[in-house]
């Protein structure tokens, strides 16, 4: 992955529950970054990376997405103090995911996807545990007449809360039902068989491998950031297992959709 540093903010997505902003990066890039000091915490982080960088890997529509240094000296511009607040909060890395301009919020009621696609993230989801791929938020977007996956803070969610989130990685993630792409969902199991096979344990461990020290550094049960890093490619590699419960999930919950 690149690291970027930033160098200008230049306005707040109030839309997210986690105030991201649009920054501009010393590579004259413009990105989405999400911040480490905000309320959900590194572990949101985490999320967006490995989930965004593993769907990239797998050729999904991801935009790119980078480590950000952020330096607290940029607060003193800024006049909001909550903005101020979460600029002091992120010192170091942070995550940016590359930004759109132009795009549109994916809105199924006029926008159609093709089946292919849709059982791939679909499945990928699933995979990964994505909670927020809803018809009331789908984190998906528009752009060049393309869709577009953004937004994977909320997947793995089994990492909340628990010492050792390994041993879940058989569940079979019930909330895959909600997702705003099921019904068009038409070939799970060709989609699952494709993706497994890109999803090699090589791949897995290079996209672990980016999680920075930084965002390990909260109590856990592991010895060091390295085994944190080993916990999260066990959990995916686990879940690519035959039969995939979470695909079995997937299946059946769109067979009771439609």
């Amino acid at each position: 992955m690149r690291t970027v540093t930033v160098t200008r903010y230049v306005s707040p997505l109030r839309e997210g529950g986690s105030l991201p902003a649009i920054v501009e990066a010393d590579d004259d890039g413009m990105y989405v970054l999400k911040f480490r000091g905000a309320g959900q915490g590194p572990k949101a982080l985490v999320a967006e990376l490995v989930a965004g960088e593993l769907a990239r890997g797998l050729g999904l529509p991801v935009p790119e997405i980078v480590l950000a240094e952020l330096d607290p000296i940029l607060a003193r511009t800024e006049p909001d103090p909550e903005i101020q607040d979460l600029i002091r909060a992120s010192d170091g890395l942070n995550l940016g995911m590359d930004y759109l301009p132009g795009s549109l919020p994916f809105d199924p009621a006029v926008c159609s996807a093709d089946q292919d696609l849709a059982s791939a993230i679909v499945w990928f989801d699933a995979l990964v545990s994505n909670i927020d791929r809803t018809a009331r938020n789908t984190n998906l977007l528009m752009w060049h007449r393309a869709l577009w996956m953004i937004d994977h803070g909320a997947a793995l969610y089994v990492h909340h809360g628990t010492d050792d989130f390994v041993p879940r990685s058989g569940e079979r993630f019930p909330m895959i039902k909600t997702h705003v792409l099921l019904e068009v969902a038409e070939s799970l199991p060709e989609a699952g068989r494709r993706l497994s096979a890109l999803a090699t344990p090589e791949l897995i461990r290079a996209v672990t491998t980016n999680i920075p020290d930084l965002w390990l550094a909260a109590p856990s049960a592991y010895a060091n950031p390295e085994a944190h890093r080993t916990a999260y490619s066990e959990y995916l590699l686990n879940r690519l297992k035959t039969p995939q419960g979470f695909l079995e999930e997937a299946i059946r919950a769109r067979a009771e959709h439609i």
